[in-house]
């Protein structure tokens, strides 16, 4: 019992480390290219706003709510293996 539970608090650190990595990285990209877009398009407002605007926009999108597939994935995965380890 003592080793399942190691086990999951070494995967819940790792996973939160790859799972921050990976939001920054994706929000990092997505502020890029609203600039790229901001430089591209008609300047009605100031790039800051548009970037803070679109932002707030990705923050409720899918893709967003995808990458908490980090936690979902390897948990099932390590959970199939288990049990075919186990009981089959």
């Amino acid at each position: 019992m003592f080793a399942l539970g190691r086990l999951l608090f070494i995967g819940f650190i790792v996973l939160t480390v790859i799972y921050v990595c990976l939001s920054l990285y994706s929000r990092a990209v997505r502020r890029g290219k609203l600039r790229a877009e901001w430089h591209e398009g008609p300047q009605d407002i100031d790039k800051e706003t548009f970037v803070d605007q679109g932002l707030a926009e990705y923050d409720t999108s899918l893709r967003r709510k995808l990458i908490l597939g980090v936690y979902v994935v390897p948990v099932i995965v390590v959970s199939v293996i288990i049990y075919l380890t186990n009981f089959s």
